[in-house]
């Protein structure tokens, strides 16, 4: 490259951009939301608040060299990825699967009989029928009951859960799911005689998980000693609920700061996550560490990702559209794998500077810049 990326001016920074991506017209979509815009996104609108964008550099994701846009306010975070990114370059990047698109819809019946499942399962080509109906998009495939034993404090009794399995392809999908709640939830209404009450989708995306995984060198991590300290913070993480929230803050710093440029519904992501780290009943870090037979340190992520390139906010936004185009993330699968990479590069870069010289040298160094 030359000139490290972190020392270029911005106008040096978005020629690099333009050369990596062919992106020609970089600036005209960098340009801030119209208010006009932002009055037909929320209501009561008064005012834009902008965040930062910046790029993290060195990754290698399946083999492909990507630039990664990320959107946040707090220092040193893009910094840290970018050096990550690069020592995990060493043996190859980052290497990352996600699964199919799958979202769970959930309608909630209340008041129903025992043979209300049989009733419903019986009626599941119609149900399908009438919430494909709806949709040109998105495609629900499956359908699931579930008796639910309420264990709440007000003892509100049994329910069933129809679930619409749907698969959304490249889009989020929430909103198409709804609508697939709404329409079916009158004949389920029919079919199993009792009230219908909540019609939603679910933001656990269980069935769109995305892996990562990723060998950095012990000698650039700082050599055995650091390795070493690092499995011990992890240990920490993985055992004690105080650490692990902040480890994974430290996580989803990169994921949602990536999240945020892209478009995505970084609510829900964090939701998700957080519920999943916590599927064995012990809230737990979303990154496994071990040493490998060479000594170095290999990390792996595994979360749910819900994301999607078409829809939402990507169709309205112009700096969304242009972050998809610079990370190069054509289907929602590349993004979720991106976002994942990220997610697993922050949390080594905080984990090795923790088990160093501690988080504020770098963290205040770059925060003090602001003043």
């Amino acid at each position: 490259m030359g000139k490290k990326f972190h020392e270029m001016g911005r106008d040096e920074r978005l020629d690099y951009v333009r050369k990596i991506t062919g992106i020609s017209d970089i600036e005209a979509m960098l340009r801030p939301l119209a208010f006009d815009e932002a009055n037909r996104m929320v209501e009561n609108a008064i005012g834009i608040m902008s965040v930062p964008m910046g790029i993290a550099t060195n990754f290698v994701i399946n083999g492909r060299e990507c630039i990664i846009p990320m959107a946040i306010e707090e220092p040193s975070v893009i910094a840290a990825a970018s050096k990550a990114a690069k020592i995990a370059k060493i043996n190859g990047g980052f290497t990352a699967e996600a699964g199919d698109s799958l979202m769970i819809g959930q309608v909630q019946v209340v008041g129903a009989s025992k043979a209300a499942i049989q009733k419903v399962l019986k009626s599941k080509k119609q149900l399908l029928a009438i919430a494909n109906a709806k949709s040109r998009s998105v495609v629900a495939i499956g359908l699931q009951v579930r008796q639910l034993r309420d264990t709440s404090p007000n003892k509100m009794g049994s329910m069933l859960i129809v679930e619409l399995v749907v698969d959304t392809k490249d889009a989020m999908g929430a909103n198409a799911i709804n609508t697939m709640c709404e329409a079916i939830a009158p004949k389920v209404a029919e079919i199993t005689e009792a009230e219908v009450v909540l019609k939603i989708l679910s933001n656990y995306a269980t069935r769109r998980i995305v892996r990562c995984k990723a060998v950095f060198d012990k000698e650039e991590l700082g050599g055995s000693e650091i390795v070493r300290r690092i499995l011990y913070a992890y240990a920490l993480a993985h055992s004690d609920v105080y650490r692990a929230v902040t480890h994974n803050k430290g996580v989803m710093n990169g994921i949602d700061a990536v999240a945020l440029a892209t478009g995505q519904d970084f609510r829900a992501i964090e939701a998700g996550a957080h519920a999943y780290a916590a599927r064995d009943g012990r809230y737990r870090s979303l990154t496994r560490w071990r040493r490998t037979m060479e000594g170095d340190l290999a990390g792996e992520i595994e979360l749910p990702l819900a994301v999607g390139v078409v829809g939402g906010v990507i169709s309205t936004h112009p700096t969304a559209k242009l972050a998809l185009q610079i990370l190069g993330a054509k289907s929602a699968k590349e993004l979720a794998m991106a976002m994942a990479a990220a997610g697993l590069a922050q949390n080594l870069a905080a984990i090795r500077a923790l088990s160093a010289e501690g988080i504020q040298a770098g963290h205040m160094r770059l925060h003090g810049r602001k003043f």
